[in-house]
This record gives C-alpha cells, sequence and structure tokens, in this order.
C-alpha cells in the first residue's frame, strides 16, 4: 500500500486528502470561469489555477514515492503551492473586490491544506 494511503487508512472515510485537493482545485476553477478577464487579470487566473492545482498533482505523487526523502520531497512542494495559491487569491480579492467573500472561503482551505502538510511534513521527518 502506498506511503499516503498507509498514513490515512486508520482515519475517518470522509478525511480524504487527494478528494479534499481535488474538490479544492475544482472549486478554484470554478471561481477563474466567473471571474472578468483582461490584461492584468489574465495571467493572476492563470497562475492561481497553476498553483492549486498543483497541490493535488504533487500530492498524488506523494503517494508513488520511491523513498521516505522522496515523499517528503513532494509533500513540501504540495505545501508550497498552497502558500503560493493563498498569496493569488489575496492578489485577485484586491483586484476583483466583488468576489471577496467567495475567496475568503478558497483563502481558508488552502491555509487548512497548509497547516495539514506542514503536519505530515513534520510527522513523517519525526518518523524513523
Amino acid at each position: 500500500m502506498s506511503n499516503v494511503h498507509q498514513n490515512h487508512k486508520s482515519q475517518d472515510k470522509k478525511y480524504d486528502l487527494i478528494e479534499r485537493t481535488v474538490k479544492f482545485s475544482e472549486n478554484v476553477i470554478d471561481l477563474a470561469s466567473k471571474l472578468p478577464q483582461n490584461t492584468i487579470t489574465i495571467p493572476i487566473i492563470s497562475q492561481l489555477v497553476r498553483s492549486v492545482t498543483s497541490i493535488g498533482a504533487n500530492y498524488s505523487e506523494a503517494d508513488e514515492a520511491n523513498s521516505k526523502k522522496d515523499f517528503i520531497n513532494k509533500i513540501a512542494i504540495a505545501n508550497k503551492e498552497t502558500k503560493e495559491s493563498k498569496y493569488w487569491l489575496r492578489i485577485i480579492a484586491h483586484t476583483m473586490p466583488q468576489f471577496k467573500d467567495e475567496i475568503r472561503i478558497l483563502w481558508k482551505e488552502a491555509q487548512e491544506l497548509n497547516l495539514i502538510l506542514s503536519a505530515i511534513i513534520r510527522n513523517s521527518k519525526n518518523k524513523k
């Protein structure tokens, strides 16, 4: 069984981090599709979509890691992407304040993912 699934096997079935990261990506993509596009917003939206979809992609790659070091590295990349996603969400909220309420919810989810991934990294480093 893969590392990620072993780490979460004993937890409640409602807690599936791969599914959660996919849902987060879908929610951000849904928001991005509603945002007005112009020369300022297009690159910002693009950066957000790339960073948010990278969270789940890297987390999924960690599931197939060849070593503990590789696993931690992939989780660390996913974690960095959560931080980048929070940054782009903040920039979009500034650029398009009419979407602040939706963005606030997404930012909170990015923050929760950041905390979860940080804990996985910490716990993985502490295990021998």
